[in-house]
């Protein structure tokens, strides 16, 4: 039952048991006023009666036998006349201010008890409390707000290492990786190191390099060694070897990571794939997603879901080794009633995602807005992940966002262009920045 639904009905029948109590002793039918005295005074003769009996007895008047038929007679008569009242004394109906008092309450306590609560209670909690998912989403600024707070409250209380943590996951989901690397480091060095804290903060790392290798690593080593088996460190260690050309050792992560999931699940399928991917790498053919990836410009993928593009198109010999038929080219241009809202140093990102299905990009460059028109060039070493390849997909829109910010997810005033549908392979794409995110 709904929180809101279960208050009111308590509060209704709290209301109602109240009333019940107090109108019940105006309405009940009572004795009348003068029977009880009239009962004492009768009870009262019959002692004065036998008292006397029993002093005749005393003085020698009357025998015992006839003392004990007396008290008989006097009995039976007390009896007869209690009984006789009993039965013609019936209780008296209530009175019509009695009906007056009981309306009165039944109707004057359940309002004021409602006007109290509106006046000194809290309805909007409960309303909060059943409508959650009615509100309206949390924007952009109040998330930022929201990040803005921690950050002050954990420069008022540095020692707080949780809170630390936090602040570097909330840095991370914004994409700031410097700010999200630095809260990481706070927390790693005010409270205890665990393979959850090191994977992310590798993560972060990562993302701020455009690369695995070096500190990152180390990390991702330091993770294993606490638990060896964190899905996350696993995936981040296998993503590294494949960077580094070592797929063996790629493989032997993925298996590692592979066990942790159903079999038939989703999860283990997409690490079959990255086996394979692997295996095929293993065999003389570059793995797609990893010519990229090996230098400072290439993509890095984690465990989490968490991913930062390519910043600048890959090296024309990674390029080369991809397919033209899944390489799509073309061009970006800003609509020049925008013009005044974009410069030279703003990020720029250009990808493609699947018209349908998932919204993950299937390659994805990052590089700074410059002069118009942009040229560009998509394929498969762009990937994020080895498994969402450009070159699988039917058709894809190609889409361009201009942004203060640099952060990977879209924000409230970013500038916004996308193609029309294409498929991989496609030529002189055209897209024109004209369009706000709100």
């Amino acid at each position: 039952m709904p929180s809101a639904a279960l208050f009111w009905l308590v509060a209704v029948a709290l209301v109602a048991a109240t009333v019940a109590a107090l109108v019940w002793p105006l309405l009940r039918a009572r004795t009348p006023l003068g029977e009880k005295s009239e009962d004492s005074a009768t009870t009262d003769v019959y002692r004065d009666q036998r008292r006397q009996l029993d002093a005749e007895l005393a003085a020698g008047a009357i025998t015992a036998e006839e003392r004990d038929i007396a008290l008989r007679e006097l009995s039976g008569r007390l009896a007869h006349e209690l009984q006789s009242r009993k039965q013609a004394a019936a209780p008296a109906p209530p009175a019509r201010s009695a009906y007056v008092a009981a309306l009165v309450v039944a109707a004057a306590l359940p309002v004021t008890a409602l006007a109290l609560y509106a006046a000194f209670g809290n309805p909007d909690a409960m309303r909060v409390a059943a409508g959650t998912d009615a509100r309206a989403p949390t924007s952009h600024e109040e998330i930022e707000s929201m990040v803005g707070r921690l950050a002050t409250r954990m420069k008022e209380q540095p020692d707080d290492p949780a809170g630390w943590r936090l602040l570097a996951r909330a840095y991370t989901a914004m994409g700031r990786y410097d700010d999200a690397v630095a809260a990481f480091t706070q927390a790693a060095m005010r409270g205890t190191e665990d393979a959850a804290l090191l994977a992310d903060w590798a993560d972060a790392l990562a993302m701020k390099n455009q690369s695995l290798q070096g500190e990152p690593s180390r990390l991702v080593a330091r993770a294993l060694a606490l638990d060896p088996n964190h899905a996350k460190a696993l995936a981040l260690a296998a993503s590294a070897a494949m960077d580094r050309h070592d797929y063996d050792a790629a493989i032997a992560q993925w298996k590692k990571l592979k066990v942790q999931f159903p079999q038939d699940g989703a999860e283990a399928k997409e690490v079959d794939a990255m086996i394979a991917e692997a295996g095929a790498a293993q065999r003389g053919a570059p793995p797609a997603a990893n010519a990229a990836a090996s230098g400072p410009g290439g993509t890095v993928a984690g465990a989490s879901g968490t991913t930062a593009g390519a910043s600048e198109p890959a090296p024309k010999a990674a390029a080369g080794a991809t397919d033209a038929a899944a390489t799509i080219t073309g061009s970006v241009s800003l609509d020049p009633k925008l013009s005044g809202r974009a410069t030279p140093s703003d990020t720029l990102f250009i990808y493609a995602r699947a018209v349908q299905g998932s919204r993950m990009p299937l390659a994805i460059v990052r590089t700074t807005a410059g002069e118009w028109p942009r040229a560009f060039r998509l394929d498969d070493s762009m990937g994020m992940t080895p498994a969402a390849k450009l070159s699988n997909a039917n058709e894809v829109v190609v889409e361009a966002r201009v942004s203060k910010t640099g952060n990977a997810t879209p924000s409230p005033g970013d500038l916004l262009g996308s193609s029309a549908a294409v498929k991989p392979g496609a030529r002189d794409v055209l897209i024109v920045i004209n369009d706000v995110v709100p």
